[in-house]
């Protein structure tokens, strides 16, 4: 007999163990999925320091996740990855994953984890951005979205019931509601139709996964998306809806996609007033260093973003003094280490004369290695934010670090 992970639509309910059968094999997995303690929250601002626990071990928030679209992080080995970056968790994307390799490889393999070689956690988000960025090439309605794919021009539709699917054939340790993210600026009513369908759309998700057991011998957990664009009254009614779930952690939507910093400072924190505060809260495609102190500033325990990376393709390295364009002349013949912190190996093996050198020649290593930098600073940053949380004085620090970030060197 099958005995699944039981899901309401209204609430998630908790119980302590399931037992199912799949391939042949019986797993049994303790509940909840996931747990979240809460260590400390700073006196000056709502910025929290807690433990993620999954099957696939700790996270320590805040924390950021490196991007790793299609099963990579673009231009870093896993073993750099894991032993230079060291990330708790990194993220993968459904839509890319679902068209290449496709759910058929990654079953064959065991999960994403398995076809890629890492053992940490694994965060999947839906697919609801790229089909954002995909206006020219989809068509959203009740049921689902119609996209054509980027690779072949096939068409494919994604609906709540069958992006649970996919992301259960991915195997991701978290998995995130399928739900529209709208562009800015966006239209009031435009806004509040979308945000209901994303609920609806909610509802659906629940329901299907009540229906999809676990597929590998892990648990996963389950994510609500809030959104609302950048409407006070949308964000507040998304919030509440999306905290009524009661699910293991919530998610922010629908920001970082052009709007000002301030507003979407603004709508954080009248998101973040309203989520439980014993469940991790998980800030989408978010952002700059600055961004990321600002937001756990306002309450926000998880980040992921693409910046790291595709900044670091073009010659811009983060740092705790400012910004680098490490194409610019003036580098041409400094010497010193590309960032004597050392956070990572390539900081101080490598000059900026030469990383300057590796790009100006057009060499996938100069990209590699702003890669590893960047990223590890990105780490570095939310782990001193972590302690200086514990320590009692993150606002200080914060502010300090946001002035000397705010520049180019």
């Amino acid at each position: 007999m099958n005995v699944y992970h039981k899901f309401y639509p209204t609430s998630l309910q908790h119980i302590t163990s399931i037992t199912y059968f799949s391939l042949n094999k019986t797993y049994s997995v303790s509940l909840p999925t996931m747990q979240f303690k809460l260590n400390t929250k700073d006196t000056a601002s709502k910025a929290r320091a807690g433990v993620i626990t999954t099957d696939h071990g700790t996270i320590e928030t805040p924390i950021f996740m490196p991007v790793g679209t299609v099963g990579t992080v673009k231009g870093v080995h896993q073993t750099e990855l894991k032993n230079e970056i060291n990330p708790d968790i990194i993220l993968g994307n459904t839509y890319h994953l679902y068209l290449r390799p496709q759910t058929k490889i990654l079953e064959k393999a065991g999960g994403l984890h398995k076809f890629m070689n890492w053992d940490r956690n694994i965060l999947t988000d839906s697919g609801g951005y790229q089909v954002y960025s995909l206006s020219g090439r989809r068509k959203i309605k009740e049921e689902g979205v119609k996209f054509k794919s980027h690779i072949d021009g096939s068409y494919h539709t994604f609906t709540p019931e069958n992006v649970m699917e996919i992301q259960r054939s991915i195997g991701a340790d978290i998995i995130m509601a399928f739900d529209e993210c709208t562009p800015y600026p966006c239209d009031y009513n435009y806004a509040k139709r979308s945000m209901h369908m994303t609920h609806r759309w909610l509802k659906r998700c629940i329901t299907h996964l009540d229906k999809t057991p676990f597929k590998y011998d892990y648990a996963q957990t389950f994510f609500p998306i809030v959104q609302g664009s950048t409407y006070k009254d949308l964000r507040k009614q998304s919030a509440e809806y999306i905290a009524s779930a009661g699910a293991e952690g919530n998610a922010i939507g629908g920001l970082s996609v052009g709007e000002p910093a301030e507003e979407m400072y603004e709508m954080t924190e009248v998101v973040t007033a309203i989520l439980p505060e014993d469940k991790p809260r998980y800030l989408m495609g978010v952002g700059t260093p600055i961004n990321i102190l600002e937001n756990i500033a306002l309450g926000i325990d998880m980040f992921d973003c693409v910046m790291p990376t595709r900044n670091a393709r073009n010659g811009m390295l983060f740092t705790a003094n400012g910004t680098i364009n490490i194409k610019n002349k003036k580098w041409e013949d400094d010497f010193s280490p590309i960032d004597e912190m050392g956070i990572t190996y390539v900081d101080t093996l490598y000059s900026k004369a030469y990383l300057r050198h590796l790009f100006a020649a057009k060499e996938l290593l100069g990209k590699q290695i702003a890669s590893i930098h960047n990223l590890g600073f990105y780490m570095w940053l939310v782990r001193e934010a972590r302690k200086h949380i514990l320590a009692g004085d993150f606002t200080e620090w914060k502010n300090r670090m946001v002035k000397q970030m705010d520049k180019r060197l």
